[in-house]
């Protein structure tokens, strides 16, 4: 029997982030559904870890790091061999509700006209809050933000729609339209890839559905070990080339005047997460004296 949906999880030396995401995976109530883990040329023995702990999880195993475009392009190229429908890229350093995957793929099949399904995503050390609840992007200004960012999950954020693009920590589409647009620029090394896919899908006329039914919880910057900063600087790299490639000088101009408000604000939120996990670790060793 074929399987008509494949997850594909992207892994770089985060064999412990992994082995979580494919625990959560192991309850999700849905017909039946493959999962491809995909090691990004890893040297921590991820291929081992993972190995031992799923024996039956498809693996595909890359020589070296080709980054999270090429290594996702790699994967997709693998679930096509495996006749699979859908596709749904899932960061490694997730967590999923056993009902996520129905609803994106239901969108998908029900609703033509839409390109990629996107669902509703929390922040993994702060279960109610949103790190994305739609995508707004506006290329003349160079505003790439996601909406309900650190906002206490609401009703007005279970209201699904069309929403400007998905991120890539987490979305559905066909494989044929995958296939159509050409998948993802590998010239992106990381951030903004998953834009640009969601501009060149809505070029060919379909739209991005927001999905809040399905929900996962993200361990934001776990890839960079939790360092904002750095974060910002390879986010503002993808940033600018895509604004390049898709001529929004204008929106350059505006991403870089307002650049050193962003490293203020990334030092901020670097400072308030710190703080979190302080208060949070206190909290449970208090629990546990108790």
């Amino acid at each position: 029997m074929t399987v008509e949906t494949w997850i594909v999880i992207l892994n770089w030396n985060g064999a412990e982030d992994t082995v979580a995401c494919l625990d959560s995976l192991a309850s999700v109530l849905s017909i039946s559904f493959g999962i491809l883990v995909v090691d990004n040329g890893s040297t921590d023995a991820s291929v081992d870890r993972i190995k031992e702990a799923f024996p039956d999880v498809e693996l595909l195993h890359l020589p070296f790091n080709l980054g999270y475009a090429a290594g996702n392009n790699a994967g997709f190229k693998r679930v096509m061999e495996l006749h699979a429908e859908f596709v749904i890229f899932l960061n490694n350093d997730t967590v999923v509700d056993e009902g996520f995957l129905v609803p994106l793929v239901e969108t998908l099949k029900k609703r033509p006209s839409v390109g990629i399904a996107v669902p509703k995503i929390f922040y993994w050390d702060r279960p109610d809050t949103l790190w994305y609840g739609g995508g707004i992007v506006r290329l003349s200004t160079g505003l790439i933000a996601h909406a309900g960012l650190r906002k206490k999950d609401a009703p007005e954020y279970n209201c699904p729609g069309i929403t400007g693009y998905a991120t890539g920590c987490c979305f559905a589409m066909r494989c044929r339209d995958f296939y159509a647009v050409g998948g993802f620029d590998e010239l992106f090394a990381m951030y903004a890839e998953d834009v640009d896919l969601s501009l060149r899908v809505r070029s060919l006329g379909m739209t991005i559905a927001y999905v809040p039914s399905s929900r996962i919880w993200h361990k934001v910057s776990a890839s960079l070990y939790g360092n904002p900063l750095l974060k910002l600087v390879k986010k503002s790299v993808g940033v600018l080339r895509l604004l390049r490639k898709h001529r929004a000088w204008s929106g350059m101009v505006f991403y870089l005047l307002l650049f050193p408000l962003r490293s203020v604000g990334s030092f901020r939120e670097g400072l308030r997460r710190k703080d979190y996990r302080i208060h949070k670790q206190g909290r449970v060793q208090h629990e546990e004296h108790i």
